[in-house]
């Protein structure tokens, strides 16, 4: 019994690693925005209440922060800040990425 237990360990450890990769790819969202400067895409994971987004060669994840309208994002240096259909992107106060609208949301 110790021996199939054994054997079988890794098996199951593996597949409760792929069971959570699963469900984090199932509450991640891509969003596509036209922003005024760029294209961004950004991807909104609902469970971590996070944004990842590449700016400037640079990988950013932000967290849900507080807002007083639409859904705020940030890291204290970066925010992104999205109302409706419509999103803008800060650096240190200063509109970085302005105007962006979305263009689609895929699952």
């Amino acid at each position: 019994m110790k021996k199939l237990l054994i054997v079988l360990l890794p098996s199951l450890l593996a597949g409760c690693s792929y069971y959570g990769t699963m469900m984090e790819r199932m509450h991640t969202d891509k969003l596509e925005y036209q922003c005024d400067e760029k294209p961004l895409t950004v991807s909104l994971n609902n469970t971590r209440q996070e944004v990842s987004f590449i700016y400037n060669d640079k990988p950013l994840r932000l967290k849900q922060g507080l807002s007083a309208s639409g859904a705020r994002y940030t890291d204290g240096i970066y925010v992104f800040w999205s109302k409706g259909d419509t999103a803008n992107v800060y650096e240190k106060d200063r509109i970085v990425l302005n105007n962006c609208q979305l263009q689609n949301r895929q699952r």
